[in-house]
């Protein structure tokens, strides 16, 4: 008999868990601190890469759903120097494997591949414990209560279930980034615009750099990333949308116009993201009737590689447990080894980091064109 699954977190991953287990006919209940899924925004674009995210799509059966909601064109990639001139501009022929799409479009696709009440909203889990025999008790902000035998962390950096697990905490990397939005870009701000081109733009330098990209909707999404300590950050007031916006703008001084625009000309007040580190290589001792995938597993700064590598944590594990339907413990082991292993391989290689050789200007030139991005 098929065990239920609780998971926590309806991200991609925890919802790309929940999929698989659906198709092959597994009972599972995916518990969300969110009030409903347009409780908030959720992010930017995301490129589902071929050797990942996309392989945890087909695993889900839901190929047809993500092609229709590609942003076409969106795989251009430029690098510009400070001073606004063009040092890589690679266009959009269709062929490369790493299309784009909007995070929130593709949540919306795996819910709405999920049976009505697989998601319990307003469940903001509080603590959870060890019960005995690989059973698992999950408290609730509310109080409320349940016991598992097969209890999933898809709850990401700040992880409820990962004490169960582990005594590992995320670290802050050094790194903040700054997110800003101007919309109807190409009428309101068509510098910028024609700065960014059709897909994505990225101006490096040591310890500044402007990443923006073009969503759908003529809309452009900054992440303006800045290496300092939280201290730094914290004397800046965020609550003072205009005060922050300065002090940020201020220390990209002497940046051409169309690109500190993307600063200054943000139809939103910026949104200060601190960024964190899970140790690499991060892993833990088999624990009976738990484990854990995507950023709650190994967390790491932006690199290109989380979401895919969450839904595909999330696929394989449904897999799994599909194939070993009455030893889940055969099944966690084969899932963690594999999980291990993969995340070890990815994290060393793209931790972008702001001072690194990749983002210098030649090092991010070089990198895309090694890759054929």
């Amino acid at each position: 008999m098929h065990t239920p699954v609780t998971i926590i977190g309806a991200g991609l991953g925890g919802l790309t868990l929940a999929r698989v287990l659906h198709v092959h006919g597994i009972p599972v209940t995916v518990y969300e601190a969110e009030s409903s899924p347009s409780a908030r925004a959720q992010g930017g674009l995301l490129d589902i890469h071929d050797y990942n995210g996309q392989l945890a799509l087909k695993a889900a059966g839901l190929m047809d759903e993500f092609h229709a909601i590609v942003l076409e064109g969106r795989q251009a990639m430029r690098v510009l120097d400070r001073d606004g001139t063009v040092l890589f501009d690679q266009a959009d022929d269709g062929t490369g494997g790493r299309p784009e799409v909007q995070r929130g479009d593709l949540r919306q696709v795996l819910l709405d591949s999920l049976p009505a009440g697989t998601v319990r909203w307003g469940h903001k889990v509080s603590r959870t414990r060890a019960l005995g025999e690989g059973r698992h008790e999950v408290t609730f902000a509310d109080g409320g209560t349940v016991v598992t035998s097969l209890l999933v962390g898809a709850d990401g950096a700040w992880s409820r279930v990962r004490p169960l697990l582990s005594t590992a905490t995320p670290e802050y990397v050094g790194q903040s980034v700054v997110e800003t939005y101007l919309f109807d870009a190409g009428t309101r701000h068509p510098a910028a615009a024609k700065a960014v081109g059709g897909g994505m733009l990225i101006a490096p330098s040591p310890g500044r750099e402007i990443f923006a990209h073009r969503e759908k909707d003529d809309t452009l999404h900054a992440y303006v990333g800045l290496s300092e300590p939280q201290d730094w950050f914290a004397a800046i007031d965020f609550a003072d949308a205009a005060t922050a916006t300065a002090r940020i703008a201020q220390e990209f001084d002497g940046w051409a116009p169309e690109l500190t625009a993307l600063i200054t000309d943000s139809d939103v007040a910026p949104v200060l993201r601190p960024l964190y580190t899970l140790p690499t290589g991060h892993r833990w001792d088999r624990v009976p009737g738990v484990t854990l995938l995507g950023d709650a597993a190994h967390l790491a700064p932006p690199n290109g590689e989380g979401a895919n590598l969450a839904m595909l944590d999330g696929a394989e594990l449904g897999e799994v447990l599909a194939a070993h339907p009455d030893d889940i413990e055969t099944a966690l082991t084969e899932y963690e080894q594999a999980m291990f292993a993969r995340a070890a391989e990815t994290v060393p290689e793209e931790m972008p980091g702001i001072d690194s050789a990749h983002n210098t200007a030649q090092g991010l030139i070089d990198r895309f064109t090694e890759k054929g991005q």
